[in-house]
């Protein structure tokens, strides 16, 4: 995921393994499965690509691959589509490009570069990651560089730019506020407006002459409109609700938005389920008025959705609007009049939607989805797409392979996606709009030193948990070599879905290497996909009595090591487990409850004392004098809680984490350490200072996936 050239962390490596030897002990992984042929470094070292952007005319896309932490952005054109790379940075530094943007006529590029853009939280004072500890702090940058090549430009300190249609300026986000900087960079960046709270989402209208945004005010937010420095922001239909998303329509007349209920009210039991109704309203840019077009049911399937961009909401063609939700059970998209009636279910069937586009013209839609009619996709992703007005999707890919983030070209006659195999890492490719065969736009970027013929083909399999829920999981294992020492490998989120081939998150691209590399030096690794994760409808998503309120996604978990046990060629009584963020809580929770199913761990940045986690929520309810079931629900957390299970706790782990977390406070960590150590179990350590959840250098990973595997390797085998 992130890499670089370090050749400290291989000669740390060779001195462990030549010690080791030397002193009698067994041989490290990497000596037992050294005729597997490939090491940790090589199948770590694909780049990986994030942030695919069509321009808004023409047939030229970019995107950012991520080479050994070294990031740069790269830019293609069809219909040769001849991948060329458009910066130069050249170091593992840890700072990230990301909101990628074209200029209208798309001569240009907007991007971003440092931030942590998956944090729950901005770290004391907003400060930028500096992963590599570097004395020079970093910042949040807006940079522009030209598409067909040339010296990147510095516009501004800031976030989340918004190129205005008129080609002449950016709007931005910086220090809650929203600035504004000439595309060009001939002046520096300035305020643009002032507005009570804080504000977010720039969106500007077709023409360029206002731009809406949403202004949050902690219980309940509105959508607001600027205009110009003599006129007063205008708030459409203002109430006490949370609103958000706001999209123009193609005239520039009105704007539609997604709105939820503010936050108040009775206080609800925590350990039940309980409805999240939403709206979307249409509001008059002229004269603030605002009407409800759809109402979403008082039900828990009629819920706020959850998964990618949640409501994705688009004004499309034809004077309709395009949202998701989960109505039928599944995540799927929806059209409706702007005026009002009845929604028409687009995308029918077994099967979620998500990483959806609207194409220029604002006819079709493009997405992703597991509603394939191959054996096994509801475990992959393949692209679709779907006109706005009826119930017609085509799929636009097929077979064993994986894509996803597809976005359509200016002209119309192109679909660019992202591309992946169970054993081929992911590049972008080109699809002809009305389907074939994808064209990969960058495959000679892959390192000749890749070990693409030797990973494994991870194959579904289905178990069920003792309360009869079935889980599913991918298993990958070597066929001959006896009995082995097997892993149960527990994703993060947990709103996520490991897939039958590399995955679309960095992070968990990161983690289907690791068990690549596992497989292939001696262990049957299992990844389990239990319930809270996406993919299988609603109901799995959202089950009851889960993570603090109950834990009940464990018995996945441990239904996953049960299944191991019952394999021929598993050795039963070497069982591991590892997984990181929630996949690091369930982690620590199997070791606590079940040392005698998994005999050692690896812990990665995973939460252990839910209480500690929520008590400024627990605190705040405690003041109120309708309590509901406060006290029952704080002990529920702690009981689902690993630390509540320390007596029961034997095996061997190793907890991994950057003191600069900012999605698991590293306390949850240091406070772990500490109970281990009263307990008498043995455990070992990896900090790594500065460094944020989902690491931002390639020498952070493969620093921690070294140790993560020694360590397997030690305790299980």
């Amino acid at each position: 995921m992130h890499r670089h050239r370090d050749r400290h962390v291989l000669r740390l490596a060779i001195a462990a393994l030549t010690a080791a030897l030397l002193g009698g002990r067994a041989p490290s992984l990497a000596a037992q499965g050294a005729g597997a042929g490939f090491t940790l470094q090589q199948v770590l070292g694909y780049p990986f690509p994030t942030d695919l952007v069509a321009a808004p005319t023409g047939a030229r896309v970019a995107w950012v691959f991520d080479e050994r932490g070294v990031r740069n952005i790269y830019v293609a054109d069809g219909p040769g589509w001849q991948a060329r790379r458009v910066t130069d940075y050249t170091s593992d530094d840890g700072q990230e490009l990301t909101n990628l943007a074209f200029s209208p006529d798309g001569a240009t590029i907007i991007y971003v570069r440092g931030g942590d853009h998956d944090a729950n939280w901005d770290a004391q004072g907003n400060l930028a990651p500096d992963p590599a500890s570097n004395p020079v702090q970093p910042m949040v940058e807006i940079w522009s560089v030209p598409a067909l090549g040339g010296a990147p430009k510095r516009l501004a300190d800031g976030d989340e730019p918004a190129v205005s249609p008129r080609g002449d300026r950016v709007a931005y986000l910086h220090e809650h506020q929203i600035w504004v900087v000439p595309l060009d960079g001939s002046q520096p960046g300035k305020r643009l407006l002032f507005a009570t709270g804080e504000s977010e989402s720039p969106e500007w209208s077709p023409d360029g002459s206002k731009l809406a945004f949403v202004s949050s005010r902690g219980d309940h937010a509105f959508i607001a409109v600027f205009t110009s420095d003599s006129e007063p922001l205008r708030y459409l239909a203002p109430s006490t609700s949370i609103d958000r998303d706001p999209r123009w329509s193609p005239d520039g007349s009105r704007i539609a938005f997604a709105r939820l209920p503010g936050n108040g009210g009775t206080p609800q039991t925590l350990l039940e389920l309980h409805p999240r109704p939403f709206a979307i309203w249409a509001a008059n840019v002229a004269t603030g008025a605002g009407h409800v077009v759809w109402q979403s049911p008082n039900t828990l399937r009629g819920s706020f959705p959850t998964t990618d961009g949640e409501v994705n909401l688009f004004w499309a063609a034809g004077d309709r609007l395009v949202f998701l939700a989960d109505l039928d059970g599944w995540p799927h998209l929806y059209s409706v009049p702007a005026g009002g009636g009845a929604p028409l279910l687009l995308t029918a069937g077994r099967g979620m939607a998500e990483q959806i586009a609207l194409s220029v013209d604002r006819r079709t839609l493009v997405f992703a989805g597991n509603m394939g009619t191959g054996t096994d996709d509801i475990d992959r992703r393949h692209v679709y797409r779907v006109p706005v007005d009826r119930a017609a999707p085509v799929s636009l890919t097929a077979g064993v392979g994986l894509e996803w983030t597809p976005v359509v070209t200016g002209d119309g006659a192109t679909v660019v996606l992202l591309s992946a195999g169970s054993r081929r890492p992911p590049v972008p490719a080109a699809v002809p709009f009305g389907g074939g065969t994808p064209r990969l736009l960058a495959g000679d970027q892959i390192p000749p030193d890749f070990p693409t013929a030797q990973l494994v083909v991870p194959r579904a399999v289905t178990f069920h948990a003792s309360d009869g829920t079935e889980v599913h999981g991918q298993l990958f294992e070597r066929p001959g070599g006896g009995r082995r020492p097997a892993v149960v490998f527990v994703h993060g989120g947990p709103p996520r879905q490991m897939l039958l081939g590399w995955h679309y998150m960095d992070y968990y691209s990161n983690g289907y290497a690791v068990n690549q590399y596992l497989a292939a030096h001696g262990f049957v690794v299992l990844s389990v996909n239990y319930r809270l994760g996406i993919g299988y409808g609603h109901e799995f998503h959202h089950p009851e009595h889960a993570g603090p309120w109950g834990a009940s996604e464990y018995l996945d978990v441990k239904a996953g090591g049960e299944y191991l046990r019952t394999l021929p060629d598993v050795d039963a009584s070497h069982i591991g487990i590892w997984g990181g963020s929630y996949g690091g809580f369930l982690t620590a929770m199997a070791l606590a409850r079940n040392s005698d199913l998994f005999s050692a761990g690896v812990d990665f940045h995973g939460v252990h004392d839910w209480t500690a986690d929520i008590e400024a929520r627990l605190a705040r309810d405690a003041q109120r004098y309708e309590k509901a079931d406060l006290d029952s629900a704080a002990h529920v957390a702690w009981t689902s809680s690993p630390v509540a299970w320390m007596s029961t706790w034997r095996s061997p782990v190793l907890l991994i984490q950057g003191d600069d977390d900012r999605n698991v406070r590293f306390h949850q960590t240091v406070d772990l350490a500490r109970r281990l150590a009263a307990q008498g179990v043995k455990f070992e350590e990896l900090v790594l200072p500065d460094e944020i959840h989902g690491f931002l250098r390639y020498a952070s990973w493969l620093k921690a996936d070294s140790a993560a595997a020694e360590f397997l390797g030690e305790k299980l085998k």
